[in-house]
């Protein structure tokens, strides 16, 4: 018959749009030395649940399917009680990893992220430095925005719902199994 089981692939909703800019930004960086990736801090943070996320799930597919829409599943937001995790990583290095149990907010982001973690990175490796972010909420918002660029932290465009091209996402997964 052909078929094995597996656990469905998980993936965000993309509409036309960010799939549009995902492509742009991914063409933008083709052709990035492994200098130009050097310099760049990947951050991100996740949230890991008290409750069962269906990792559980398998499902039945054919050979060559695993990718197909009707072998995913869209991923959901965390609900219920957990921790939210924040790190960074960057060539050779990485951020001590945060932890808190409250919702990210702006001020969060700046007085604990940024201050204390970013800043650092960005005064040892100087001007080449770039720092990656998703672009949620707490990432943009003005505080934030002014505390980039009173630290001379130069923000990394990044298109929006693209955690896979984000390699700190390994580690959340590492993290979660």
């Amino acid at each position: 018959i052909g078929l094995y089981a597996r656990r469905p692939v998980r993936c965000v909703p993309l509409t036309a749009t960010h799939c549009r800019l995902r492509l742009a930004w991914s063409r933008e960086h083709a052709l990035w030395t492994p200098q130009q990736w050097s310099c760049v801090m990947f951050s991100d943070e996740s949230r890991f649940s008290f409750q069962s996320d269906s990792r559980r799930t398998f499902i039945w597919i054919a050979p060559g399917t695993r990718y197909h829409q009707e072998n995913t599943i869209e991923r959901q937001r965390y609900g219920g009680a957990g921790w939210l995790v924040w790190g960074g990583i960057i060539l050779g290095s990485r951020t001590d990893l945060h932890v808190q149990s409250v919702t990210m907010t702006g001020h969060i982001y700046r007085d604990v992220i940024l201050e204390q973690h970013v800043r650092l990175f960005r005064g040892a490796m100087g001007a080449e430095f770039l720092f990656m972010d998703d672009n949620a909420r707490p990432h943009r918002a003005n505080i934030v925005d002014e505390c980039l660029q009173s630290e001379d932290i130069t923000h990394m465009d990044w298109p929006a719902y693209s955690p896979d091209l984000n390699p700190i996402e390994h580690v959340w997964d590492m993290l979660g199994r």
